[in-house]
């Protein structure tokens, strides 16, 4: 299902790593461990919960800067191979493979201690990541940058019309309501209440609808690693060009937002105009810091988590199930090992906020441990 690639030498060879990427996605993986697994979902600090429905959390931005990155690497993995098209028929059974087997694990991960295939939700994070990377670098790898420019504007646009201008089959005019707008319609009509996400039954935060302008989030990523790559920002300024255009996108999604709201959920595209543009400034600024200046020291435990970030983020799905199907007995209770261990160590001596927090905390560092060991051996998992 993967293949593990040892030391940097397949790398160095063929291009030179962007440390600034590596850290930009090593930072977005930690942070998503963090927000997806806090000890009390009843406890949360409110910077590590999602928005209600309108709005934007510090968290609501994770899953979009990992799409946008996922961008930014496909011109990185990919460039060369554009140029070949003798070998692009490989190349894109290689993105189908990946694509399908990303998918399979977003589907599969969650039957680990509950083998429920009767409500087994079928949209959801890594689908649409296995789904975007997929219609993405095939784009990247057929057409140019004034086609991808054109669809990238098409699906931000297109969806923005769909969902505003498209009646609601049996709720009647267009809404952005949670139950009654055209993509919680199409998710119920496609995978059925059965099979969307477990706390509404009724919408899905990863549905269908809001793949299209997904996809429109990782083609600004594509259109940010083609500048990083063509070697165009050398000086200051150069990167400040860079870094203002980020600006721009984060103004014209506020302004977009007065009429089409910014709403993760819905993954509106004024929700992709601000996430892109605030991705890319903080990009373009570890940029200067860390691949220009060469400031590196604080960087390594980011580097691990980037480097290896689909292992990262099957680890912390996985290792968190396995733990919480082994029984245990404690007070004449019968619990589990992760049930034990949140309510043996942080609930007797901390707040429920804190104590939700720390067992948070403890799951990052749980996931470092491996992902640290595959970095400071150079082996990268790849699938």
């Amino acid at each position: 299902m993967a293949n593990t690639v040892v030391g940097d030498k397949a790398t160095s060879t063929s291009r030179p790593r962007l440390l600034s990427l590596d850290f930009f996605r090593g930072f977005t993986v930690a942070a998503m461990i963090l927000v997806n697994d806090p000890g009390d979902w009843g406890h949360i600090y409110w910077p590590l919960e999602h928005s209600k429905w309108n709005g934007c959390t510090p968290t609501d931005l994770v899953f979009p800067f990992f799409l946008f990155m996922v961008g930014v690497s496909i011109v990185y993995a990919m460039q060369a191979k554009k140029t070949g098209e003798a070998g692009h028929g490989k190349v894109i059974l290689s993105i189908l493979r990946r694509t399908l087997i990303i998918f399979l694990l977003g589907v599969c991960l969650p039957l680990i201690g509950n083998f429920e295939f009767a409500h087994l939700r079928i949209p959801g994070v890594l689908q649409r990541i296995g789904v975007v990377f997929g219609i993405t670098a095939i784009l990247y790898l057929k057409t140019g940058v004034r086609t991808q420019i054109i669809i990238a504007v098409s699906c931000l646009i297109g969806y923005y019309l769909l969902m505003t201008l498209v009646p609601v089959p049996g709720f009647g005019q267009p809404n952005l309501d949670p139950e009654t707008n055209l993509g919680a319609w199409v998710d119920r009509l496609v995978f059925t209440s059965n099979h969307l996400w477990g706390q509404s039954k009724t919408w899905d935060p990863e549905g269908l609808l809001g793949t299209i302008p997904a996809i429109g989030t990782c083609l600004l990523g594509v259109f940010t690693g083609t500048w990083l790559k063509s070697d165009k920002l050398k000086t200051g300024s150069q990167i400040l060009g860079l870094t203002g255009t980020g600006a721009l996108l984060v103004i014209g999604g506020l302004i977009w937002n007065t009429f089409f709201p910014i709403n993760k959920a819905l993954w509106t595209s004024s929700f992709v105009l601000l996430t892109a543009g605030l991705a890319i400034i903080i990009l373009s600024i570890s940029y200067w810091l860390i691949d220009v200046k060469g400031y590196k020291k604080l960087i390594p435990p980011f580097l691990a988590f980037g480097r290896n970030a689909i292992a990262a983020y099957v680890l912390a799905d996985v290792i968190p199930s396995l733990l919480s199907v082994i029984p245990v007995s404690y007070h004449g209770q019968k619990s589990n090992v992760w049930s034990w261990m949140y309510f043996t160590f942080f609930t007797p001596y901390l707040s429920p906020i804190n104590a939700s927090l720390a067992s948070a905390i403890l799951t990052v560092i749980i996931i470092f441990i491996p992902v640290w060991i595959l970095y400071i051996k150079k082996i990268t998992v790849k699938i």
